[in-house]
């Protein structure tokens, strides 16, 4: 019998916005890609919370993707181990939600008591993409609570690293809490220092020596609890014999404060206290704006977040979901389709097809047979199997081959422009004050000497060098973050404008697992086409529907006899012909080693040939190698996957890049280390496992992901897939942000020259610091926010 259908094309999916290229489901007049998306708007609307789609057009997550086996969620040890508090009645957990991207989901997740009265109260912290939720226990359970988020497209991502409960704790309260005291004492100061600037009245002068002490009392918190880590560096940087920037501002600030108690208690002058607590309230913002990164991403992951909490164990015939740190040797354990197998194992049962390219970097799945081991980190593709545990998940390969030398941390020694400025401005401040010092105290004037000595110490201290760099860099990783390319500090941004060297890998940096090309090899007729057409178009499964793509319109013929055997394939009758698709042991022909999935088709007697499912290139791919080529940069790939494709990135990479192929983990770092050794700063790009240590070795590992919340190795920086093309983009504006620190050094040196013609003479004032310090300050901030804005524009970045 012939399926009627009509094919909808440039139509989005109402939920979700993807593209709906095949028979779309239609509800209250609209299109959705799948059932998912139109079920989760059933749910939605069917509990009055339509207004979900009022805040955002498209605001859902595609519901396409096959849903978790959740069984684990019942068993009480785990559930212990992910709330965050529970007592007989009430249960209070946070999930990590990923999908959490709009004004439309904040309110759709505040609002779940609304879809389940089990759930008590919602709260939403959208910078860090979490939702802390408090439920009835009696009401709803735990697997039930993560069941009605699935649902609703707001799966929460629960991983061994959660029941271990590890991870750095991002927590800037500290430098807040002296913000606010340097804050404070700034404001009171500067109120209280008006009268003395402006010309105090015959009344108000009787108060003069009560206001100094009363800015000398603003001055001491400031300098003894806001200002002490600059006190602490300078003295760490001095015990080391090196120069940092913290040098001269904690000589500047204490100077400020010994110049201003001395005037103060002598009577001698009103000092320059607001000026101090100006200094100390600025500097310290600006460490704040700095240390201000993209904390929600986790930079530094081992394998527990690759792993999941728990896998299902097989014992005396039943299926026991049990938490991956209870595994022991010899359980029987059962792993589906997509699933992640945690330990080192024998195949009991089933046929493995493993995908182990997040480990080894080789993209084509490995084939296992009964009684052979199977090594923990592959990832079944295909029916469910049974395997015995042969090592504890802690002494498995997997883990083996994260402790091992090749992935540990290696000290990345970078010296940024302010850091290499500051070991001369320091000398340079200092020969300054002396000289003036001394061609005073030559002309008899001690006064002068000491009031010269004191204000070439106090005007050119570098407070807005201090400022250019980490508002620039902030600048520029709110940029960068923006555009989807999220850097783990404003540091790593001078090193990517270092580099001069960049190392591709192949699988999943510089290929798509979310793309692939269709390729037939062998001959077919028009008929042939019609018929595999008419049999693909009876099946959901990935690769029938990527089959018709490349058929394109076919003639539907009347088909008979259609059968699917699940991960073998799928057979039909038409008139005389019979048609079979899928694998060589189903079709019965000899099995060709290819790279990717394969699909024989055989039409009665004879084999046809065979489609081969390829991962694509990332789009724009040759653009970025072209664009990196002609800013001289050295371009090469180190790939863990074969040769097979070697030809085609022959095309595309230039004369003179090293191609390397079927490298392991150890021999990529040591590739590394050999362009470092030629003075070559070397930027890697990967994604699996067995780029980690290369990511750590290089001068600045980017780890490229299609979705940025799942396992990537140890890196400086994560890119979404969907900004590859941009790369080159990004390390130009990388420079340009270079650029801009340097500008705004020059614009500091302007006014430090300004301050010191004054400075020198012994003739500065209260006054004349007060205004012009701020005045400098306030210029480099606008100046490096502007000039970094406007490059980015340039750039098409913003």
């Amino acid at each position: 019998m012939a399926i009627n259908s009509k094919l909808k094309l440039n139509t989005s999916c109402y939920h979700c916005g993807d593209q709906v290229e095949e028979t779309a489901y239609v509800l209250d007049d609209h299109d959705f890609c799948c059932l998912g998306c139109q079920t989760v708007y059933q749910i939605l609307n069917e509990n009055n919370l339509a207004s979900y789609y009022k805040y955002n057009t498209h605001p859902g997550k595609s519901q396409k993707n096959q849903k978790e086996d959740l069984s684990y969620l019942d068993e009480p040890n785990i559930v212990a181990k992910l709330v965050d508090y529970q007592d007989e009645e009430m249960a209070i957990i946070t999930f990590y939600v990923p999908a959490i991207h709009c004004s439309s989901c904040i309110w759709l997740l505040e609002n779940l008591y609304k879809l389940n009265p089990g759930v008590k109260t919602s709260q939403v912290d959208f910078m860090k993409k979490q939702a802390s939720i408090t439920f009835h226990k009696k009401e709803i359970s735990l697997r039930e609570l993560v069941g009605l988020l699935h649902n609703i497209g707001y799966d929460p991502k629960i991983t061994l690293q959660d029941v271990v409960k590890e991870g750095k704790k991002f927590n800037q309260n500290k430098l807040i809490a002296k913000i606010v005291v340097a804050g404070f004492c700034f404001g009171n100061s500067m109120m209280i220092s008006f009268p003395e600037y402006f010309g105090m009245a015959a009344f108000e002068k009787q108060y003069a020596n009560f206001f100094g002490y009363m800015n000398l009392a603003f001055g001491l918190p400031v300098l003894l609890y806001s200002a002490s880590d600059y006190f602490k560096s300078a003295w760490i940087s001095l015990k080391q014999k090196r120069l940092n920037l913290d040098v001269p501002l904690a000589l500047g600030i204490f100077v400020l404060f010994f110049r201003s108690a001395y005037e103060i208690i002598s009577q001698t002058g009103a000092g320059f206290m607001d000026t101090l607590c100006s200094l100390v309230f600025f500097i310290l913002i600006g460490k704040w704006v700095q240390q201000r990164t993209y904390y929600h991403i986790s930079f530094e992951r081992d394998y527990r977040s690759y792993f999941p909490v728990a896998v299902t164990v097989i014992k005396e015939h039943t299926e026991k979901p049990t938490q991956i740190g209870d595994l022991q040797v010899g359980d029987r354990i059962l792993v589906r389709n997509n699933e992640i197998i945690p330990a080192d194992a024998i195949l009991l049962n089933g046929h493995a097809s493993v995908d182990f390219s997040f480990v080894t970097g080789e993209s084509k799945p490995v084939e296992k047979v009964l009684g052979e081991v199977v090594y923990a980190g592959g990832r079944q593709m295909g029916e469910a199997i049974e395997l015995e545990v042969v090592k504890a998940v802690s002494q498995s390969y997997l883990t083996k081959l994260w402790n091992n030398d090749s992935f540990k941390q290696y000290e990345k020694k970078f010296d940024t422009f302010i850091g290499y400025i500051s070991k001369y401005f320091t000398i340079g401040l200092l020969a300054v004050a002396f000289v003036s010092c001394a061609y005073w105290l030559l002309g008899g004037n001690a006064d002068k000497a000491w009031a010269a000595f004191t204000a070439v110490l106090i005007i050119a201290c570098p407070c807005a060098l201090a400022l250019s760099s980490p508002f620039t860099l902030s600048a520029a990783l709110s940029i960068f973050d923006k555009n989807k390319l999220y850097i783990k500090n404003t540091a790593a941004i001078e090193q990517m404008a270092a580099i001069d060297a960049m190392v591709f890998d192949k699988t999943g940096t510089i290929s798509s697992p979310n793309a692939s090309s269709m390729y037939f090899e062998g001959s077919l007729s028009s008929l042939d086409k019609n018929l595999i057409y008419s049999l693909c178009r009876n099946s959901n499964h990935p690769l029938s529907r990527e089959i018709i793509k490349w058929l394109g319109e076919g003639q539907l013929l009347p088909i008979y006899d259609y059968e699917e055997v699940a991960g073998r394939g799928q057979s039909a009758k038409y008139q005389d012909y019979s048609i079979r698709l899928g694998s060589a042991s189903y079709v019965g022909s000899q099995k060709v080693d290819l790279e990717g999935s394969v699909v024989y088709v055989r039409i009665n007697d004879a084999i046809k040939g065979f489609f081969t499912l390829e991962q694509s290139w990332r789009p724009g791919l040759a653009d970025v190698i072209n664009q990196f080529k002609g800013e001289s940069y050295s371009l090469h790939l180190i790939s863990g996957d074969n040769e097979r494709r070697a030809d085609a990135l022959k095309m595309i990479f230039p004369q003179g890049s090293k191609l390397l192929f079927n490298q392991t983990p150890g021999e990529k770092l040591e590739r590394i280390h050999d362009w470092q050794n030629q003075d070559h700063k070397v930027c890697m790009l990967g994604d699996g496992l067995n780029d980690a240590g290369a990511l750590r070795k290089a001068d600045i590992g980017i780890a490229v992901s299609d979705d940025i919340n799942n396992f990537s190795p140890g890196c400086d920086a994560i890119l979404d897939g969907e900004s590859f093309d941009k790369l080159p983009k990004f390390f130009a504006f990388s420079k340009d942000a270079v650029k801009v620190i340097k500008m705004s050094f020059i614009i500091s040196l302007m006014y430090n020259s300004i301050g010191l013609s004054f400075a020198v003479q012994g003739t500065m004032s209260p006054l004349f610091a007060a205004i012009l310090m701020p005045i400098s300050t306030v210029t480099i901030i606008s100046f490096t926010s502007l000039m970094t804005r406007w490059y980015a524009k340039r750039r098409n970045l913003i």
